[in-house]
């Protein structure tokens, strides 16, 4: 049969050329729907969709539900069964009650980029009054380039994606009733019908040498690369060569695994050693894969896999301490970053002599002006409800100060008020840090310009690294952060590391009071806790 299918092949191209030279090809097309429709039992059926019906037609008593333009297997000969939905009928035919059935004019093979012939089975049986064809549920003459000619479809190219399964519909008379009898062809198309060169062995190399484990098991594999042909040659097979011998050959037994493309198949042949021992170290190992054009062999030798003893005992050594010296250097680039989190999260500094600040407040003026301070000043019932505008619009400098020593009896140190004038500015800023057991900085882009204000930010954190028991915060204002752009002159080094790792909060006067009550909680947490007045709410 297959033999047939290949011969019939070779004969398309000189049968096909009947209408595709035309010029004017004949495209045929269907009248209004049938709805009586034959099939034969056991091949593949599609019913085709009525754009009249609204809804898609299911075929009734098969129990799955199939609608139109969905192919399935017809069988239960016998019986005319309903198609739900429609007044379409289908009825199934026995093979043994056809006129002529040749099972070989079910499935054809055609070659690719050239002309190609697709006969319809039974075609010559029946008196019929005209044939078209199919693909799923679509007209190939509207669909491609092709003809019919005596119930034969002719493709005038074949192409690699007409590979499925066409259906020609006839059009019979019995006892006055219409039928379109459908019938299936299978279509393959290759794109030649004979190897035209020997296989390659992709994998192994010629001569290479393979490391095994000894007591473990290990996998050959040969991978090769084969032409498409029809009538299969193709063979891979593993030999064992005793002592290297390659005229004392044994056959393996392997497994064999196939990816077949459209002009080539990939072949891979595994042997399988369950357990390597010695013995499989002296001999050698042939791939020898064949067509009918030729053949390819290659062959390889085990050897045992270097344990890298010597190597550990060098490597973990050498590894470890590649370790410990790259933690000593993160740790000394990093040092002060962590003393910092350290000191400034745990305080473990005695903290019993008494201090005469509890915090030492520095920041630079960016409120608004004299007049507008003063009348923020006189306002009454500064924290009622109708003083919430008031708090957006006061500067978080002044509200600071005055919550830390009205509501929360904080003794408040600020360079200006509480420090006697005449002094060294220096001395006085290192004496007041001392003095306190709290530093708040409130940052902002004035404050990175002022140097003196950053004098105060290095003084607090080499104090910080001096004595644990000191605590800093940083209150960040709108416009600022940690990734603030260095000012004129840059930063000092010092200062720009601990402004990564302190402790930290946001202000801004545009936030909703949610995040403004946030930030007061926070900063009450963060303050000395035991020479406070109970806190009163901050609004």
């Amino acid at each position: 049969m297959r033999t047939g299918i290949v011969l019939f092949c070779f004969f398309i191209p000189t049968i096909a050329k009947g209408c595709c030279g035309k010029k004017q090809q004949q495209r045929i097309l269907t009248d209004q729907p049938f709805h009586h429709y034959k099939a034969v039992e056991g091949e593949v059926f599609v019913m085709p969709c009525d754009p009249s019906e609204k809804s898609p037609v299911k075929r009734a008593g098969a129990g799955d539900g199939k609608a139109c333009g969905e192919e399935f297997v017809a069988k239960d000969a016998g019986e005319n069964r309903s198609f739900t939905g429609s007044n379409s009928t289908l009825q199934v035919i026995a093979k043994t009650s056809l006129r002529c059935f040749e099972p070989e004019e079910s499935s054809v093979m055609l070659l690719a980029h050239i002309e190609g012939l697709v006969p319809c089975p039974g075609h010559a049986c029946y008196n019929n009054t005209g044939v078209v064809w199919y693909k799923k549920n679509r007209l190939v003459s509207i669909a491609r380039e092709s003809c019919v000619e005596d119930g034969e479809l002719h493709l005038c190219t074949v192409y690699r994606e007409d590979t499925g399964v066409f259906y020609c519909d006839r059009r019979i008379t019995e006892q006055g009733v219409a039928w379109v009898f459908r019938r299936a062809v299978h279509v393959k198309v290759i794109p030649f019908t004979e190897a035209n060169s020997p296989p390659v062995v992709k994998y192994p190399a010629a001569n290479m040498t393979e490391e095994v484990e000894l007591g473990q098991p290990h996998n050959l594999s040969c991978e090769v690369d084969f032409d498409f042909e029809v009538n299969i040659s193709r063979k891979v097979e593993w030999f064992m060569n005793y002592g290297g011998d390659l005229d004392n050959m044994t056959l393996l037994d392997t497994e064999r695994h196939e990816e077949v493309f459209f002009s080539d198949i990939k072949v891979t042949q595994t042997y399988t050693i369950k357990e390597v021992t010695p013995q499989h170290l002296k001999h050698a190992y042939t791939c020898l894969a064949s067509n009918t054009v030729g053949n390819n062999n290659v062959t390889i030798k085990l050897k045992e896999k270097e344990q890298g003893k010597w190597r550990s005992l060098v490597g973990y050594p050498f590894g470890c301490f590649l370790l410990v010296v790259s933690l000593g250097i993160i740790l000394h680039v990093k040092w002060v970053e962590l003393q910092l989190i350290f000191r400034s999260r745990f305080q473990f500094g005695k903290d019993d002599e008494e201090k005469e600040f509890d915090v030492f407040v520095s920041y630079v003026w960016t409120g608004p002006s004299a007049e507008a301070v003063k009348c923020l000043a006189i306002s009454p019932k500064p924290y009622s409800d109708a003083g919430e505008m008031q708090s957006r619009e006061e500067p978080i400098e002044m509200r600071l100060t005055r919550v830390l020593e009205d509501q929360w009896g904080y003794r408040v140190c600020l360079l200006e008020r509480d420090i006697l004038p005449g002094g060294a500015y220096t001395n006085d800023v290192v004496l007041t840090i001392n003095r306190s057991r709290m530093l708040i900085c409130v940052l902002s882009a004035k404050y990175f310009a002022s140097s003196n204000a950053v004098f105060v930010l290095e003084s607090g954190v080499k104090a910080l690294l001096q004595n644990s028991a000191l605590k800093m915060l940083l209150i960040w204002t709108r416009g600022t952060s940690a990734s603030f752009i260095q000012p004129e002159p840059p930063l000092p080094k010092l200062v720009q590391r601990a402004l990564k790792v302190l402790p930290s909060l946001q202000w801004s006067t545009d936030a909703p009071s949610t995040a403004a009550r946030s930030f007061w909680i926070s900063l009450q947490k963060a303050m000395p806790a035991d020479r406070a007045r109970p806190a009163s709410r901050v609004q």
